[in-house]
């Protein structure tokens, strides 16, 4: 084309001409048609300005982003552990509000812990019973102030504790503790066993039973001893146990105890009155071995009483000198007590041991029969045999003797555990027909 040539750049007719629109903020470039200047690598800092003047705008925001992504991660990461330390010391808070519950104790509450029962169980057991507000709060303070060791046992624990108590309790072991009184037992065994315990309750309790400060509607004076007027069975000890009131749910076990074996407080037999009829279940206790002969025991102490023999029981002599069970020599049968029924007519001036329900129905209820006299001749086989007359008592002396049932010297006091109770109650003794030494009963009496 030459110059000055007129060039007809009109599309034809009906044909459409594109032009392309750039997209936002890419960046555009003229065309080089030769006659502007081109940007060369070696101009790089000049295009540099040029871009900062305006041109550059899509360089500036490519710049930005790597500012960005530079210091957007420590941002993120310091946000995180702003709210984790929130949440810290507001979890602290927390656990130290459960860990001192406002107000004051509650009630006594009873948790018992099996041999091999996990932690998880027994706070949750402490949860439940509301000792410990919230079972995650003390797991978690017991992280930081040490696991309890928990023993197996009872536990008495007070509703609305801190967990620093509960954790205290917990390592102190087992704060309960169960009694049990054996028929059989006296006062002074049960003063015994609680010496075995926490705390100074054997003492306080045989002071305070012996000089009956709980009544008794058996009583036959007021401030009596309590000997054999309190129950058998299984009576709970809780920490700072009371003794009178250990006591009062003695007497009152006992009074349900003899009420059910027809022997209540109005009770009268042969002359005899109720408290009466009790001394005579305890020697029956001692004396009859096993529950089918103390009433049989029981009617001999009644006939003897009748015809006015001396009882010459071993039992009421061994209680005198603090023992259970054996002989007696000929010496001790002289000792000068109240309870020597060798020496003193008529039954002692209390009971010598607590009898059971079964010996409190043989003396309410004794079978008939004209019986004086009584031996054990078969210590295996626990068989006793009753005579009316002498001769035949004499007799069972004899058999008792062949066989090898006489009794043995007890190896227990009543310094022993209390319902620890040897064989041998000491109804046998050495046959003799003279009486020195002889069997519980059989001694005769001029």
């Amino acid at each position: 084309m030459s110059e000055g040539e007129h060039v007809d750049d009109t599309p034809p007719h009906g044909q459409q001409v594109v032009i392309p629109v750039p997209s936002p903020g890419a960046r555009t470039q003229r065309p080089d048609d030769g006659h502007g200047p081109t940007r060369s690598a070696g101009s790089a800092g000049s295009a540099g300005s040029a871009g900062s003047a305006g041109g550059g705008y899509g360089r500036r925001r490519s710049s930005g982003s790597r500012g960005w992504r530079k210091k957007g991660p420590l941002r993120v990461l310091s946000g995180v552990v702003a709210v984790v330390v929130l949440a810290l010391v507001g979890l602290g808070a927390w656990v130290e509000a459960e860990a001192s519950p406002s107000g004051p104790q509650g009630k006594a509450v009873i948790v018992h812990v099996v041999p091999g029962e996990a932690i998880d169980a027994v706070v949750g057991a402490l949860t439940h019973d509301r000792v410990l507000g919230n079972a995650l709060a003390f797991k978690l303070w017991a992280v930081v102030h040490g696991q309890p060791t928990i023993e197996p046992g009872t536990y008495q624990f007070r509703q609305n504790s801190s967990f620093s108590t509960v954790n205290a309790q917990l390592n102190a072991g087992p704060n309960v503790f169960q009694l049990d009184v054996q028929a059989g037992t006296t006062l002074a065994e049960v003063a015994n066993q609680l010496a075995t315990l926490p705390g100074n309750l054997a003492v306080k309790f045989l002071r305070e039973a012996k000089a009956g400060a709980v009544p008794s509607p058996y009583q036959q004076t007021p401030g009596g001893s309590l000997e054999g007027l309190i129950g058998t069975g299984a009576y709970r000890i809780t920490p700072h146990e009371h003794v009178r009131t250990l006591l009062r749910a003695m007497v009152a076990r006992f009074d349900a105890q003899a009420a059910a074996a027809g022997l209540p407080p109005g009770f009268s037999i042969a002359g005899l009155n109720a408290y009466d009829a009790i001394i005579v279940a305890s020697i029956a206790q001692k004396e009859g071995y096993f529950t089918r002969y103390m009433g049989d025991v029981a009617r001999v102490v009644y006939n003897r009483l009748a015809d006015g023999m001396h009882l010459d029981m071993t039992s009421t002599v061994l209680y005198s000198l603090g023992q259970d069970g054996g002989p007696v020599t000929a010496k001790e049968e002289a000792v000068t007590t109240p309870y020597n029924t060798y020496l003193h007519p008529g039954l002692t001036p209390t009971p010598i041991c607590t009898p059971s329900e079964g010996a409190l129905a043989a003396a309410a209820s004794p079978p008939a029969g004209t019986w004086l006299y009584f031996e054990l001749v078969t210590a295996r086989k626990g068989v006793m045999v009753f005579s009316a007359t002498y001769t035949a008592q004499v007799a069972a002396e004899q058999q008792a003797a062949a066989n090898g049932a006489a009794a043995k010297p007890s190896n227990t006091t009543n310094g022993a555990t209390a319902g620890v109770r040897p064989s041998g109650a000491g109804t046998a003794g050495a046959a003799s027909a003279t009486g020195a030494g002889a069997a519980s009963g059989t001694r005769r009496v001029t």
